[in-house]
């Protein structure tokens, strides 16, 4: 399956249900940490991540990889930024989100804060998870150390290209190798649970409305 059809799959699809897929194709939890939400809007994201590592340095430099990363990077991109566990600090804001929505990015998703929240939804609407809300920049705090590697978002694992599935429920990381066997997964989760809340709803009992599969 081509990764257009897979995004436009993945955007159809409940990330709850993604989520469950995830857990039995992959053999492990692709959820990041709840305290990475929506901040800007509740709009569903899906699109291949490109990341960046951050760490801590008292140095005064700017954020170089994710400045470049921003422009070199593919249109629909979710920019994935890990800070090895940094989140006062805001490795994201306004001119950033600038840079994203003149290339026609998908998304950002920050392990670690962002600013700038009022210009971001008045000028851009612009979907940013992140971890933490914080004013300070990353100047003197923080520091890009790499683009396009393996970073890891609280325990999880994010690997340039794997699918980031967002919205007010959360976000789920789903390796690209186990992409196709999630979506296809996820829409008979879908599918069995419409069902299910028919039966439920006909039925007027939720225990004879979850016979039929049980709560799978």
């Amino acid at each position: 399956m081509k990764l257009e059809e897979l995004i436009e799959g993945f955007r159809g699809t409940a990330t709850a249900s993604v989520a469950d897929a995830v857990d039995k194709i992959a053999g492990k939890s692709g959820l990041l940490n709840h305290d990475i939400r929506p901040r800007i809007n509740e709009n569903k994201i899906v699109g291949p991540a490109v990341t960046v590592l951050e760490g801590p340095t008292d140095e005064f430099l700017p954020p170089q990889h994710a400045l470049d990363i921003i422009d070199a990077s593919d249109a629909g991109s979710v920019i994935v930024i890990s800070t090895n566990g940094s989140v006062d600090v805001a490795v994201w804001g306004g001119l950033m989100t600038a840079g994203a929505v003149a290339n026609k990015h998908e998304a950002a998703v920050l392990d670690g804060g962002v600013r700038d929240i009022v210009e971001i939804r008045r000028d851009y609407d612009f979907p940013v998870f992140s971890r933490t809300v914080c004013p300070g920049t990353t100047l003197g705090r923080a520091k890009t150390l790499a683009a396009n590697v393996e970073v890891d978002m609280g325990g999880v694992i994010v690997h340039p290209g794997d699918l980031i599935v967002g919205d007010i429920d959360g976000c789920v990381v789903v390796p690209i190798a186990h992409a196709e066997a999630v979506l296809e997964m996820a829409r008979e989760i879908d599918e069995r649970e419409a069902e299910q809340a028919r039966l439920i709803i006909e039925t007027g009992s939720l225990k004879k409305g979850l016979e039929k599969y049980g709560r799978i």
